[in-house]
């Protein structure tokens, strides 16, 4: 199963972050990783339930992926 971040407004309470742990729990998912300085997790997720938890606008979802930077 494919990795996702998932991170919520700068504002969401920590009841919306907990609700948005256990929706993805419910809906299959695994929390890989929690953040400490932004309000979101990683999440082992099915593509096909990924949809769950980009519905909520307060919610951002992007699948996680190898990072690179240009050297000189």
């Amino acid at each position: 199963m494919p990795l996702y971040n998932v991170t919520l407004k700068e504002n969401a309470s920590a009841q919306e972050l907990d609700k948005a742990k256990q929706k993805a729990k419910d809906q299959g998912g695994e929390i890989k990783h929690e953040f400490t300085l932004i309000k979101g997790f990683t999440v082992e997720f099915p593509d096909d339930k990924v949809g769950v938890l980009s519905t909520n606008d307060d919610i951002h979802v992007e699948q996680d992926g190898e990072v690179k930077t240009q050297g000189k």
